[in-house]
């Protein structure tokens, strides 16, 4: 891939496709960003190509419009913020409707002057970025690569998905990576040669067929797996306990038993688990034992036994990948598997990663500083799919 520094961007336009998909607060009169985590990873990137005297047009999706504006997936919140870490205005091209690289954009960028950004309204405002229909995709791939003269590529979690702004804009222009997307691709590869030993993989979030394609791939190259989340019920089960209410892959139980034989001991499970009788934050709880789930309750996180065995085997550990919580975190009652598990990590001495989604909103919501973990990646369903070795496309298009 080329680099940004391989382009020649002083006095061109440049369409920088980040992720900004980042969580917002509407409750006030104004939303409020709640994890602006995406947006400052992808500053970098945009602050070098400004730096070399570029004309940058940032464009991004947020949140999951169907095809058509939604104010409450605008991206001027996002704007304000991207601002504010560059130390410089941003200016928004966005006018509440669909037309993303129509007249007002064109005007705008048309406007840039050298070392001055620009970001687009989101791209799933548009049909064309999601659409099925390659002519459809094409036409809207084709507005967005006449605003500039060259395309970096640095939204990792959008690597997966075959977009037009992922996919079809880089066939139509000089392009390279960002520094975020490679980033990400070297800390993935560490992963997926963990050259160093002990390597322990903690996995939760609510299913099992999420995360079995990077189970199979993972499992046998890791020293220990730890199951927690929704998913290890379905292992549980596999075992033969009762799980009460709590949730279940019936279909999965089967591969777990397959997984657990070829896992033996590497696979580690939750001893105890905190069960409530209702899935509220008020709700009656109690810790009991794995085997003691009553009919009617469910388990919504690891207990205190099962936080301080996943430390244990975290404690020595030389390469840490952690994707999922291991319970409902948001809710105070089941916040302290996640909590636990995730001091442990960053108390280690290891190479750590946070896989994305979920378990990057954990450290955050919980207040644990990012600098306790070697790397907190943007990419959690990319982070997946790379590690279970699938081709991405939004990667294999920013190959020379």
């Amino acid at each position: 891939m080329r680099t940004i520094d391989d382009l020649q961007v002083a006095g061109h336009r440049v369409l920088v496709r980040s992720d900004l998909n980042v969580p917002l607060d509407r409750s006030g009169d104004t939303p409020r960003i709640t994890d602006d985590g995406r947006v400052r990873a992808s500053v970098p990137t945009i602050a070098a190509l400004l730096d070399r005297g570029a004309r940058v047009i940032v464009t991004s999706h947020l949140g999951r419009p169907k095809g058509e504006p939604d104010p409450k997936y605008s991206l001027g919140p996002v704007a304000a913020r991207l601002g504010e870490l560059l130390g410089r205005p941003v200016v928004f091209a966005g006018d509440g409707g669909g037309d993303i690289a129509g007249e007002r954009a064109r005007e705008i960028v048309g406007g840039l002057a050298d070392g001055e950004v620009a970001l687009l309204e989101n791209l799933r405002f548009s049909p064309g970025e999601t659409s099925k229909d390659a002519v459809e995709r094409a036409a809207f791939a084709d507005a967005l690569a006449a605003l500039a003269e060259f395309y970096v590529g640095d939204a990792f979690g959008a690597v997966h998905r075959a977009h037009a702004s992922v996919v079809d804009v880089p066939k139509r222009l000089p392009h390279a990576a960002g520094r975020l997307v490679l980033t990400e691709l070297e800390v993935l590869r560490r992963l997926s040669e963990a050259s160093e030993r002990p390597y322990a993989v903690v996995l939760g979030g609510s299913k099992v067929s999420d995360k079995l394609g990077v189970i199979r791939s993972l499992l046998p190259k890791v020293d220990a797996l730890l199951v927690g989340g929704g998913m290890c019920f379905t292992f549980l089960a596999a075992l033969g306990h009762g799980v009460g209410a709590s949730l279940l892959e019936s279909e999965m139980i089967d591969t777990c038993k397959e997984l657990l034989a070829e896992g033996g001991d590497r696979i580690v499970l939750p001893t105890d688990v905190v069960v409530a009788d209702r899935f509220a934050a008020d709700a009656a709880t109690a810790t009991v034992a794995v085997d003691a789930i009553d009919e009617g309750w469910l388990g919504l996180d690891i207990g205190p036994q099962s936080t301080a065995l996943f430390a244990s085997r975290l404690a020595d550990a030389a390469t840490v990948f952690w994707n999922g919580p291991m319970g409902v975190f948001e809710m105070a009652p089941f916040a302290a598997g996640t909590r636990g598990v995730a001091e442990a990590i960053a108390a280690g001495q290891g190479f750590s990663v946070v896989g994305g989604g979920d378990s990057a909103a954990a450290v955050r919501t919980l207040g644990l500083p990012d600098s306790g973990f070697s790397h907190i990646s943007t990419g959690g369903g990319a982070s997946l799919e790379y590690l279970e070795g699938k081709a991405l496309p939004g990667l294999a298009a920013l190959d020379v």
